[in-house]
């Protein structure tokens, strides 16, 4: 219906004067009317205005009255129909127009005041049956509703049963997984401090042997010592305490620098292709953390070409969005069926028995990529092999090149540093290293003694070490800066959590371990070199 309040009705007949007397009063009896000469006016009209009554008149010029309201019903069954006439009025006449669908015969010519109570009563059926409709349509709503939720219900039960015997089979693994995390972090800090040691000397070794032989067994240790920083590094997202950091990648130079590395962790039994697009532009990514991804990836296409196969991995740009680039890791392995491939990136979920796999490389690969802005991808099939993507957004900037900070300026001016580290080794390394540089060198191996020695003295340069026994760096930090706000401070660490590092160390300067001494110069001279 329309929005004026008054009921239309839709008068069809083919004769002037009838038409027009049965609109007369109509209209007088307070009714909106409109009017149709024949059958196909009549369907057009009731489409358009969808009147609650027509008044269809059985003979017309071009269909009958009968057909017409047929298909009214037919289409629109909650028009009402009220046929007429005044030529076919026997009782054969009236139930024909009955059975086509009419709810009710009037025979014509009809007082006024009759057919107004003929409409009205159909209006009043009408809306009696509209709200029976509503009616019932909120019932079978409602049923329908209820048998949902109890059907969920019993789907929820169903699962959390499913869940809890998962749960317990699983339990023992995330708490043993969990432990692992906390060692690892835990670990990184010693860890890095042999690294940093290690790697310092060996690059002092380099740097100042004349003996070629030497310089050669120096670069393979060095070499050795670097993927142990790797090492760490990954054992740092495993923990998830160290933050991505982010910058422009050359995945093509990432991917090729991983090669042989990655032949040695598969296996003779596995080729490796790769597939690089020329030209591809820097990805944002975080190095150390997309290698990881990539060596998750390729182990899990190691197990699942037990007898050997390929492993290919490509580079491209993604052709319906220019701004991502595209790595694939593909294997010629078993493949996985639809139901095992949706799981594929759930955390602890594994197909591998007992002790062959902790069903975190997948779901440590999706979140880096996820922290990367990313997306990863499977296509995957039994005895098809799998094939997962990751896709990155494109960096904006080039990819930084890398630096020979030895190279830079580096030189000290006799300008007073103070060392606080409890790692002998460490701490022996760089006060030689900066010592060599021309810098002055006072040295404490725990908080106490350096917080003695600062009483008395004042350096241009405070390099703490973080995690020590009895009192931190930050402490010791926020103690001297009590007395001296503008004393420089540089944090030297291998601590695992970022987050409570840059807490901790606000605006002062950090340098990871492990670092190589040319790092360190650098940080160095950066922060002398920076306004207080």
């Amino acid at each position: 219906m329309k929005d004026n309040p008054q009921v239309i009705v839709l008068n069809v007949d083919d004769q002037d004067a009838p038409r027009y007397v049965k609109s007369r009063d109509l209209r007088e009896a307070g009714f909106t009317v409109i009017e149709a000469r024949t059958g196909a006016e009549a369907l057009r009209l009731v489409e358009q205005e969808k009147p609650p009554v027509v008044l269809l008149d059985v003979q017309l010029p071009d269909i009958t009255g009968y057909e017409v309201c047929a298909f009214v019903k037919k289409k629109w069954p909650e028009v009402m129909v009220l046929l007429t006439s005044s030529t076919f009025t026997t009782s054969a006449h009236r139930t024909r127009g009955l059975d086509s669908g009419a709810d009710s015969f009037l025979v014509q010519p009809s007082e006024p005041l009759e057919l107004a109570a003929a409409i009205n009563a159909l209006i009043r059926i009408r809306r009696a049956e509209d709200s029976l409709r509503a009616l019932n349509a909120s019932l079978e709503q409602r049923i329908e509703d209820r048998v949902q939720d109890l059907e969920v219900a019993n789907a929820r039960l169903k699962e959390e049963i499913a869940q809890r015997q998962r749960a317990e089979a699983a339990l023992v693994q995330a708490q043993k997984m969990e432990a692992v995390g906390q060692l690892t972090g835990g670990l990184a800090h010693d860890f890095n401090n042999l690294l940093t040691a290690v790697v310092g000397n060996l690059d002092l070794i380099r740097s100042r042997s004349t003996d070629p032989r030497i310089t050669r067994h120096a670069d393979h240790a060095f070499k050795a010592a670097e993927r142990g920083s790797k090492l760490t590094a990954q054992l740092l997202a495993f923990s998830r305490t160290q933050k991505l950091a982010t910058s422009a990648v050359d995945v093509n130079a990432l991917i090729e620098g991983m090669h042989d590395f990655l032949q040695q962790t598969l296996g003779p039994g596995i080729a490796i292709e790769t597939d690089l697009a020329v030209k591809l532009p820097p990805a944002l990514a975080d190095s150390n953390q997309l290698e990881l991804a990539i060596l998750n990836l390729a182990i899990n296409a190691r197990d699942a070409m037990e007898a050997g196969g390929t492993l290919k991995i490509g580079t491209a740009v993604d052709r319906s969005n220019e701004r991502r680039v595209l790595i694939s890791v593909a294997d010629s392995g078993t493949g996985m069926p639809a139901d095992v491939a949706a799981r594929a990136f759930d955390p602890f979920f594994t197909t591998k028995p007992p002790g062959k796999g902790t069903g975190l490389g997948l779901s440590q690969v999706y979140g880096i990529v996820r922290q990367l802005g990313g997306d990863v991808a499977i296509d995957t099939a039994p005895g098809k092999g799998t094939c997962i993507q990751i896709s990155l957004l494109r960096a904006r900037t080039a990819p930084k090149p890398e630096h020979d900070r030895s190279a830079q300026s580096t030189q000290g001016h006799a300008e007073n540093l103070m060392i606080v580290d409890d790692d002998p080794d460490v701490r022996e390394m760089m006060v030689g290293f900066l010592s060599d540089l021309g810098y002055r060198i006072t040295q404490a191996s725990d908080g106490p003694t350096a917080l003695d020695i600062l009483k008395n003295f004042r350096p241009e340069l405070l390099i703490l070490d973080f995690a020590m026994p009895g009192i931190n760096g930050a402490e010791i930090a926020a103690a001297v800066r009590e007395a001296n706000r503008s004393l420089k401070i540089l944090f030297v660490s291998g601590f695992a959590d970022t987050d409570a590092l840059e807490e901790a160390a606000g605006e002062i300067a950090l340098l990871h371990k492990p670092f190589r001494p040319a790092e360190l110069a650098a940080a160095v001279r950066k922060a002398l070199d920076a306004s207080s």
